[in-house]
């Protein structure tokens, strides 16, 4: 179970590197531009890392999932993938920017950590659903149970017993 680990500091440490890009912006200097691209670049890592774990652990919890629960799984791995991406395009304009002494893509890599930001809290949004109101990967949340057309049959079943 690492993928919670890692989901929290893939929330985290974009917002972080929006703060601290930020800053740069307000007060540009050559430190606060290599702190802020370290931060992108430990951004793109984390997301990374939460993406291969919730890869791998996604499928464990998939067939004990409703068809509703199923569907936001599905989303939440395609719409991670696609904040990677983006969080990858961020940081490599963001170190361009950087080395190269080029404000204007340094100003881009900030703007799209803006809003990679934001999707991210919808992505965590959608993780903290798929835990706490369908129980991906919650012990004996429901045991497979929500996977059944209709659940009651096989309780009565089991209460017959």
């Amino acid at each position: 179970m690492l993928h919670p680990a890692a989901a929290h500091f893939a929330v985290v440490l974009p917002i972080v590197a929006l703060v601290i890009g930020m800053a740069y912006l307000i007060k540009p200097s050559e430190l606060m531009s290599k702190i802020s691209t370290r931060f992108m670049v430990f951004a793109t890592i984390f997301m990374a890392i939460a993406f291969f774990t919730g890869s791998s652990e996604g499928p464990e919890a998939y067939p004990l999932l409703s068809s509703e629960g199923q569907e936001i799984l599905k989303e939440h791995k395609a719409f991670g993938l696609y904040l990677l991406l983006a969080m990858g395009i961020a940081a490599v304009a963001k170190f361009f920017g950087c080395f190269k002494k080029f404000i204007k893509a340094e100003i881009f890599a900030v703007i799209l950590v803006a809003i990679i930001s934001g999707g991210v809290l919808y992505q965590g949004k959608m993780g903290g659903e798929l835990t706490y109101v369908h129980g991906a990967n919650v012990l004996n949340h429901s045991d497979g149970i929500d996977c059944l057309a209709d659940p009651s049959d096989f309780l009565e079943e089991i209460e017959e017993k």
